[in-house]
């Protein structure tokens, strides 16, 4: 994150004539011909590191896709309450489910990503046909492990566009000058997912893991990411999805639409590609390269300094990015400085967290006040303090990116920017970590083998230790959880729940909860609990109307966490004990109650009250549509699907 940048904009004059920004301090070579390029090692590597810096453009990882293209999940939620969530040009409205293919961020992305794709299968065709493969060269072992680069990159790009489109182009070779091969209708997702997987099995053999092979860190992709990519990928292929039309042989959920059903794969092929799950998965577990930092509060700490674990390697693959060059992680979502402060500006409030999950937590669990910042940063008095945030239940922060935690040579930029403009951290974008591989291994093994069993080309644990492993890092006497874990153990169902639980828990704020929610089918379901719950715990007393609390130093500009009375002044205590209060969730508020609560994920879910299945009329709708612009511009071979015009 701190170097691998330097090497980008080399990488981009290999295969464009774009200029490079001024910061990088680097002299690009001159532009050579196609053929040419990949007839070096150098060049070939600069090739390859272009997919890593296009992977660090807004309409791509910097912003796009960690940040807003994840919501709303049944915890998650994009800044749009009210009349913003019917904002169908804007992603306000979009990741609530209302949205128009004239929305201009959907032509953006799509480019991008694309862009991104042409240039992997230019890598790949060109390594495939350079000189230096042939046997017996001394280069053909770097070559071709740039090639299982290109090709997991690749992959990983489709996957993310075919859970965000559905069915989209594949586009497996590099474009022809005479464009034949460029307007390509639409491939079915099952398709382009095994032809990821087969591509995949070949990258594992010619990447090296993490740490095994100089300059290959976590912030690229290696064995370890290839192998739980390929899991990932398994898992969806074998889960639930709306179709564009019903596919024959496939099983319809109780909750599908009658024109455009949520299907998934028969029997044979679900239980085939969990074992192929499991096989990747024990793969990851066993080779030992990647495990749990034992803190996870230490975890969040080395992300916010852009500092890479090479002890535990808990990060499976890091994105790059650069300091004042790429990343908004930090600045559009994290803990918010409300105004100018001490530490600087920043603007997080794009994704936000509900007052459902934090009380959804475990007494004990770090992971809450860490995930949760139910808080703000302002500059009072001239002093800059934290300050609760109120009956804010749909607006909490994501605390995870924490401007008080950044290193210093990042602190000091944040610092220098005024209130009117923005910042760029240059913290990584995670896009795969070790707690998801335990968490895929333990679903995979419970659906084969039950939470205690046994199952062939497992890694030697059972699910429940998987699960265990995870849930337990989070406490400081992991002691506490034995019986919640036994109880949960007593059978599959209960057990998968758990996992479920969990991956909020873990997860939440990192943009992979909606599209696991969306392969169980669960999706509209735990919005609409997520709706309930809230209505119950104001009801029942669950929320205080008054929240109490101590600081942290006698200066009183940090809040004690462990003090905040979330559960009610404790016995023998009262409110002259605490240092400040807040207004809180358990005072009705009728604009969060019947203004704010029924806008959030209407799109899906309808807009009563707590929302209904049936309110919608396309059942299970959370795909985007493709937008006009590029149904204008593909020669008549692409339209949208699912209810949406083009």
């Amino acid at each position: 994150m701190k170097h691998i940048i330097k090497t980008f904009c080399l990488a981009i004059s290999v295969f464009s004539t774009i200029s490079c920004s001024d910061f990088l301090d680097q002299t690009a070579p001159s532009e050579l011909p196609q053929e040419n390029v990949f007839e070096s090692v150098a060049y070939t590597g600069f090739a390859i590191n272009k997919l890593y810096g296009d992977m660090g453009q807004d309409a791509t990882y910097s912003q796009y896709l960690p940040i807003v293209w994840g919501l709303n999940s049944d915890c998650e939620l994009i800044d749009g309450l009210g009349t913003d969530a019917q904002n169908t040009a804007h992603n306000r409205g979009a990741m609530n489910y209302n949205v128009s293919p004239g929305w201009s961020d959907i032509a953006k992305m799509w480019d991008a990503m694309y862009g991104i794709i042409e240039n992997a299968n230019l890598a790949i065709d060109g390594i495939e046909n350079s000189s230096l493969i042939a046997e017996g060269n001394t280069s053909r072992t770097t070559m071709l492990r740039y090639k299982g680069e290109a090709l997991t990159i690749r992959a990983m790009i489709y996957f993310d566009l075919i859970r965000i489109f559905g069915d989209i182009p594949m586009k497996m070779e590099p474009s022809q000058s005479d464009l034949s091969n460029v307007y390509l209708s639409k491939t079915d997702r099952d398709e382009i997912m095994d032809r990821l997987i087969t591509d995949l099995e070949e990258a594992i053999e010619l990447l090296p893991w993490a740490g095994q092979v100089s300059d290959y860190t976590t912030e690229r992709v290696t064995k370890g990411y290839a192998h739980a990519l390929l899991a990932n990928i398994a898992l969806t292929r074998s889960g639930w999805m709306i179709r564009e039309k019903a596919k024959e042989g496939y099983v319809t959920a109780d909750y599908s639409d009658a024109v455009y059903p949520t299907q998934r794969c028969d029997d044979a092929t679900r239980k085939e590609m969990y074992e192929l799950a499991l096989q990747h998965l024990s793969a990851i577990i066993t080779n030992n390269t990647h495990q749990l930092n034992p803190s996870v509060e230490n975890h969040w700490l080395l992300i916010n300094q852009r500092t890479l674990d090479n002890t535990y390697h808990e990060n499976i693959f890091e994105i790059p990015m650069g300091m004042g060059a790429t990343s908004e992680l930090g600045y559009t979502v994290g803990v918010r400085m409300n105004g100018n402060t001490s530490y600087g500006h920043n603007s997080s409030g794009k994704m936000k967290l509900t007052a459902p999950y934090l009380y959804s937590f475990h007494e004990g669990d770090q992971r809450r006040d860490i995930t949760c910042a139910n808080f703000d940063i302002r500059q009072t008095d001239g002093v800059t303090k934290e300050q609760m945030l109120g009956n804010a239940p749909f607006g909490i922060y994501v605390g995870k990116w924490d401007v008080r935690k950044f290193d210093n040579e990042l602190a000091n930029l944040v610092a220098t920017y005024d209130e009117n403009s923005k910042w760029l951290s240059g913290i990584n974008v995670v896009r795969m970590r070790y707690p998801q591989v335990l968490l895929m291994y333990a679903e995979v093994m419970n659906e084969l083998a039950g939470p205690t069993g046994s199952y062939t080309n497992d890694a030697g644990i059972t699910a429940l230790e998987a699960l265990a492993e995870v849930h337990n890092r989070s406490f400081e006497n992991s002691g506490t959880e034995e019986t919640y874990l036994n109880t949960v153990a007593r059978n599959k169902e209960d057990f998968f729940n758990a996992i479920v639980d969990e991956n909020a828990w873990e997860l939440a704020g990192e943009g992979f909860r909606k599209y696991d929610l969306i392969r169980w089918n669960l999706l509209v379901d735990k919005i609409i609990e997520f709706k309930q719950t809230y209505v119950t715990q104001v009801s029942d007393g669950t929320y205080q109307s008054t929240l109490y609390f101590n600081y942290s130093d006698d200066a009183q500009t940090m809040i004690d966490a462990s003090s905040i009375t979330y559960y009610g002044i404790p016995d023998g205590m009262s409110s002259s004990n605490y240092q400040g209060s807040r207004s809180s969730w358990g005072k009705v508020d009728d604009t969060q109650m019947n203004t704010n609560l029924p806008s959030i994920s209407s799109g899906l879910v309808g807009n009563s009250l707590t929302g209904s299945k049936d309110a919608v009329s396309v059942k299970n709708r959370y795909l985007l549509p493709i937008a006009s612009t590029t149904i204008s511009a593909s020669n008549g071979v692409l339209s949208n699907s699912y209810g949406y015009t083009n």
